[in-house]
């Protein structure tokens, strides 16, 4: 690890780094379980409450791509605290509306100011870690991202029922507050201010384009988002199928959450063990390939009419453990080539993560559920999407293991 850091700080170090990163997480799934009583207090389709869903993850996308040069420029602190506030205000904002137009823009600019905590963490795990432990961070920042849908939705679930959902975004609110102080008393400064860097359009527009011209780049974005954004299918259908279609209450659905949830995490603490005796590269063939197989399995239940909902469930926990392995790794193999300019790579990386998602949400959303079977075809698209795009780089003339790579590329 990074000796820019005192080793008995690493962990708290983490633990703020994942709660930046949970911001978004909490922001997504605390207010499904409300979904059924938004849509009745708002007098709306339930189709269009999702809506607010794509309206975050396309907030999350635009926003990255401002706050990557930012960071890079002025520093990963100040455009944060910014963020940070503009997040808090967004959602009291979310709390105080009263038709679901106004909740969709104030979801919007919610994204715009919460993920720049998304795109902070990842460049100072970067700033601060030596490239052969940035997939072991990212394990540990995955953990504490990953507890996140299993506390969001129950906690969400129990406000609801207790309260209203006005109060969801009342308390995004208080706990952003915290995280705030959190970041200014324990995040070391991370990477230094580079003048040199332009805010000029034209010249931002050049800094990604470089990224997106490296190639180990390219490929780990668009294999980990397509695959990535399945889970996002997921949560855009689940509030729609299990409580609409299977009749799960507020509480139960919250659970259902938290046991899928524990798929994720179990997988990236296996992860962190994997790493200890196989590269990245090989952990990312073997978990698309399984997940691919799973998604398919999960359209022929559906289709076919032999999954019943706890068979539904436990071929949904099988696929998304896949996603605790693809994450992290393709995360690693997509930054390691930056050094100097790692804002602007976590930026891009999870802009074009939050795309996909926001593309998969917006169509998913367009089909009423009256069957599982658009949530599972979706999640088994992105699967499969992002194998194949995994498998056409590897069948490429001129590649090498990219593994081999990361130390070249760090320097």
């Amino acid at each position: 690890m990074s000796k820019k850091i005192r080793k008995r700080d690493h962990f708290k170090i983490i633990l703020v780094l994942g709660a930046l990163c949970t911001i978004s997480p909490f922001s997504i799934d605390m207010y499904l379980p409300g979904f059924p009583e938004m849509a009745r207090d708002l007098n709306t389709p339930i189709s269009n409450i999702q809506l607010s869903l794509t309206a975050y993850l396309v907030g999350i996308a635009i926003g990255q791509l401002f706050y990557g040069p930012l960071l890079d420029k002025y520093g990963r602190k100040k455009p944060l605290y910014v963020g940070l506030g503009i997040y808090i205000l967004a959602s009291i904002g979310c709390a105080m509306s009263q038709t679901v137009e106004n909740l969709i823009i104030m979801r919007f600019l919610q994204a715009i100011g919460g993920c720049a905590g998304m795109v902070s963490a990842q460049a100072i795990v970067r700033d601060i870690f030596p490239v052969k432990k940035i997939a072991q961070a990212m394990s540990l920042l995955v953990l504490v991202i990953a507890v996140s849908p299993m506390i969001a939705p129950t906690l969400g679930g129990f406000i609801t029922a207790a309260y209203d959902w006005h109060w969801v975004f009342i308390i995004l609110a208080a706990l952003t507050a915290i995280i705030w102080i959190a970041t200014v008393v324990v995040l070391p400064t991370g990477a230094l201010p580079d003048r040199e860097i332009s805010l000029k359009p034209k010249q931002v527009w050049k800094g990604y384009i470089r990224v997106l011209e490296n190639r180990q780049f390219l490929v780990y974005m668009l294999a980990g988002g397509i695959a990535g954004a399945a889970p996002f299918v997921y949560i855009a259908s689940s509030a729609d199928v299990f409580m609409n279609l299977y009749g799960f209450t507020e509480h139960q659905f919250g659970w259902l959450f938290a046991i899928l949830a524990f798929a994720m995490i179990g997988s990236t603490q296996l992860n962190h063990i994997l790493l200890k005796k196989f590269t990245s590269q090989q952990i990312i063939n073997f978990s698309l390939h399984y997940q691919s197989i799973t998604g398919l399995l999960l359209v022929a239940g559906i289709f076919f009419e032999f999954l019943n909902v706890t068979g539904l469930i436990t071929l949904m926990f099988v696929f998304l453990t896949a996603h605790g392995l693809n994450g992290p790794n393709t995360t690693a193999l997509a930054m390691a080539p930056f050094s100097k300019n790692a804002g602007s790579a976590s930026a891009m990386l999870g802009s074009m993560r939050m795309a996909f998602g926001g593309v998969v949400t917006a169509i998913v959303s367009s089909f009423h559920a009256t069957s599982a079977f658009p949530m599972v075809v979706g999640m088994a698209i992105c699967a499969i999407g992002g194998f194949i795009v995994l498998k056409m780089d590897q069948s490429m003339p001129g590649t090498v293991s990219h593994e081999r790579k990361e130390s070249a590329f760090a320097s």
